[in-house]
């Protein structure tokens, strides 16, 4: 059987981290999603560090990241994951309600997998997230941890 990878999501907004798990839910996505607050947290979740020094070994299989968050961006967190040889691997997907194009444009730059804009509607919202967790969850192939 197939053990499936968690998702780690950083999202500052209660709202959109409650809509994030709902069509997650609505999809049957089995995977453990983990939620962050900001991309401090986010880098000790992969990192292993503070809080997350007992979690077991092995990266998420995506990760869905907000660009405005407290303490350090979405934009700062991706700048550090690409940086990192252990993080470089794992597909970054921003999530985010900025349609700024220098968001979009520094991102990529920056090595970003996908840039989702969250629709404004509820619906919109919900099947933005259905589909991109189902395609990097359960459709996309990653590396193993640690190279071949």
């Amino acid at each position: 059987m197939v053990e499936l990878r968690t998702i780690l999501l950083a999202e500052d907004n209660p709202k959109d981290i409650e809509l994030t798990l709902e069509a997650m839910a609505e999809n049957n996505l089995a995977n453990q999603v983990v939620v962050v607050k900001d991309g401090v947290e986010a880098l000790e979740y992969l990192r292993r560090e503070g809080k997350y020094k007992l979690r077991k070994a092995g990266n998420p299989c995506v990760i869905l990241l907000d660009i405005k968050m407290p303490r350090m961006d979405g934009i700062e967190a991706l700048r550090n994951i690409r940086s990192d040889d252990a993080l470089k691997i794992i597909p970054v997907v921003i999530l985010t309600s900025s349609r700024a194009k220098k968001d979009l444009i520094d991102t990529y730059e920056l090595g970003v997998n996908a840039y989702v804009v969250k629709p404004i509607s509820f619906l919109q919202f919900i099947e933005a997230v259905k589909h991109t967790g189902a395609f990097w969850a359960v459709i996309n192939e990653l590396p193993t941890d640690g190279g071949s």
